[in-house]
């Protein structure tokens, strides 16, 4: 039996995959692997992870669209706690799905994992009253290695779901997340 169900090419974007672990659940609870090598090599994820993250968020914080210049980082990520709208837009050089994005929305209830390559802008917007956010990463962090592009770029479109009884004007930023540039600029500045 199989530990790991996977969906591949997330709106046709190869490399982004979306994982869904078995839970093995009786009256005391669950059990469950979050991560073994084995089973994502043989899923397709075959990195070495270096770092795991974590962060906590109340509803209506919206985090990114960050990305790392020089130091690019593939990222498995998963919510242990509340629920999370997650998106990854494709910045890969001379990719045919450059600029698109896809979203997943990640819970402690589903248990979902979405596996980000590196060389995407990844973000998510915290939608439940409080969220805690799990990442492993491929790379080790970099403080000056941080770029970012504009949660609501009209090029790339991203159809964020509004957290109940919010709208966009009560979302939550870090000031550095209000003062990204789009698409446009990002191409300037890199190439596509």
């Amino acid at each position: 039996m199989d530990k790991i169900e996977v969906m591949e090419n997330c709106n046709n974007i190869a490399g982004l995959k979306v994982i869904t672990p078995s839970v093995y659940g009786d009256n005391r609870g669950y059990f469950m692997e979050t991560y073994n090598y084995n089973d994502f090599a043989a899923a397709g994820i075959d990195c070495n992870f270096v770092q795991d993250n974590q962060s906590a968020s109340k509803k209506g914080v919206l985090r990114g669209l960050h990305f790392q210049i020089d130091y690019p980082q593939d990222k498995l990520v998963r919510v242990i706690k509340g629920e999370v709208f997650d998106v990854a837009v494709d910045l890969r050089k001379g990719s045919e799905t450059f600029g698109q994005w896809f979203g997943v929305v990640l819970s402690e209830e589903n248990k979902k994992q979405f596996f980000i390559p590196k060389n995407f802008a990844h973000g998510f917007l915290v939608l439940s009253d409080y969220a805690e956010f799990c990442y492993k990463v491929t790379d080790f962090y970099h403080p000056n290695d941080e770029g970012g592009m504009i949660w609501n770029d009209p090029e790339i479109g991203i159809k964020w779901p509004m957290p109940e009884g919010m709208t966009e004007k009560d979302l939550i930023f870090s000031e550095k997340d209000t003062k990204w540039g789009g698409i446009k600029e990002y191409v300037e500045k890199y190439g596509k």
